[in-house]
């Protein structure tokens, strides 16, 4: 069931809503600590690589002023052209598995270099509306970090179940988080489901910085019986100078025939072309700038009905900090709030308490794979919306 008050316990007002990160960058670029390279650096000196850095603490000069959660959410609610919409509307399977690829691509947003957001705590939520569309997301486990989502669109009969797990490790001059887990879109009306990954973050340390998005994507649909295959990757220009880091490629297929019925390639950052390998016409897949520059910024519209669990609530002191650059009242709030969680798990290993989540169902196997289900069929509307 959904929380109610008592299980969210005394609803907090404060909550720090911050812009999207969005092709221009939005307010997370604004703060870049200085000496970002050589801080950076400083914090990987006693780091072997083949780490896990599952557990790895940052101090706040690298955090962005919100919570894993929250960006995984703006990647669904915080958009401009709606592909998510498009998905629904599709005359035909190919047309709606071409307008799932260009929504799962618009969830690609630009990484930035030497800044995360927080890691969620165990039971954090972030609940927000965008028009008909809502989406809640669970922190339902902490070590190692497992995220859920459950988004529902009673208007476009969509519905989406995300699980993530990133598992990032250090290589020695790279931080590459693998994003394990799946993502689902159902489109209710017709009946598919639509199953993809997620790219990789890699964050170059040397011998020159950033932070990019590569590796392999698949998407597929039973139901149509339709495929695709994405990479992300950099292109080479000459010599193998130059090119872009944000250069995507791929294919949709028949999952039967492996038969190739449209190619793609471009940048996820600007435009993403499908030529079709028959006519050999060619159209636009994605355009980035329409998609997710000039982002709203989410807005609290009825405080009282916010859990005290939501991302915006439960980090609103640190985030304030970090905007106004107050560093050390930073770190002494987001100590506050990690030194409470290993008090609440102690008292729950000594008492036996087993956590449970309040809107999935979890399971995992021994290989660690994780599985996230919600526990009511659809989103009810949130206090936190953005407009459409």
């Amino acid at each position: 069931m959904l929380q109610d008050e008592a299980a969210a316990g005394q609803r907090a007002p404060t909550a720090v809503l911050t812009p999207p990160v969005s092709l221009e960058g939005g307010l997370a670029a604004e703060h870049r600590p200085p000496n970002l390279l050589r801080r950076v650096l400083s914090l990987f000196g006693n780091v072997r690589p083949g780490s896990d850095l599952t557990q790895f603490q940052l101090p706040p000069l690298f955090n962005m002023p919100k919570s894993q959660l929250q960006c995984y959410g703006e990647a669904v609610y915080c958009i401009g052209e709606d592909y998510l919409n498009k998905c629904a509307k599709g005359k035909s399977s190919l047309e709606r598995f071409a307008s799932v690829v260009a929504w799962s691509i618009s969830t690609t947003r630009p990484a930035l270099f030497g800044q995360a957001p927080f890691n969620p705590i165990l039971g954090e939520t972030h609940h927000v509306s965008r028009g008909s569309l809502n989406v809640l997301l669970e922190q339902v486990s902490h070590h190692p970090p497992v995220s859920a989502l459950h988004a529902t669109d009673a208007k476009d009969n969509v519905e989406l179940i995300w699980c993530h797990k990133p598992v990032p490790r250090f290589h020695g001059t790279s931080v590459e988080a693998v994003i394990k887990g799946k993502r689902h879109l159902r489109l209710l009306k017709f009946g598919e489901n639509y199953e993809m990954d997620s790219p990789n973050l890699l964050i170059k340390l040397l011998p020159t910085t950033g932070a990019d998005w590569v590796g392999d994507v698949s998407i597929r649909c039973k139901d149509s019986g339709l495929e695709a295959d994405l990479c992300y990757y950099k292109s080479h220009a000459f010599l193998g100078f130059g090119g872009s880091s944000k250069s995507i490629r791929g294919k949709i297929f028949h999952s039967k025939t492996l038969k190739t019925i449209y190619e793609i390639d471009g940048q996820w950052d600007r435009i993403v072309k499908l030529k079709d390998v028959h006519s050999g016409e060619v159209t636009i897949l994605y355009d980035a700038k329409k998609a997710i520059s000039g982002l709203k910024t989410p807005i609290l519209q009825a405080p009282q009905n916010m859990w005290s669990t939501e991302s915006a609530t439960v980090w609103s002191e640190v985030s304030q900090a970090i905007l106004n650059k107050e560093w050390g009242k930073a770190s002494a709030a987001k100590k506050n709030i990690e030194e409470k969680q290993r008090k609440l798990q102690l008292e729950r290993e000594s008492s036996g308490e087993l956590w449970v989540p309040n809107h999935f169902t979890v399971t995992h196997t021994k290989e660690d794979e994780w599985n996230c289900s919600p526990l009511e069929q659809s989103v009810p509307p949130a206090p936190i919306i953005v407009s459409p």
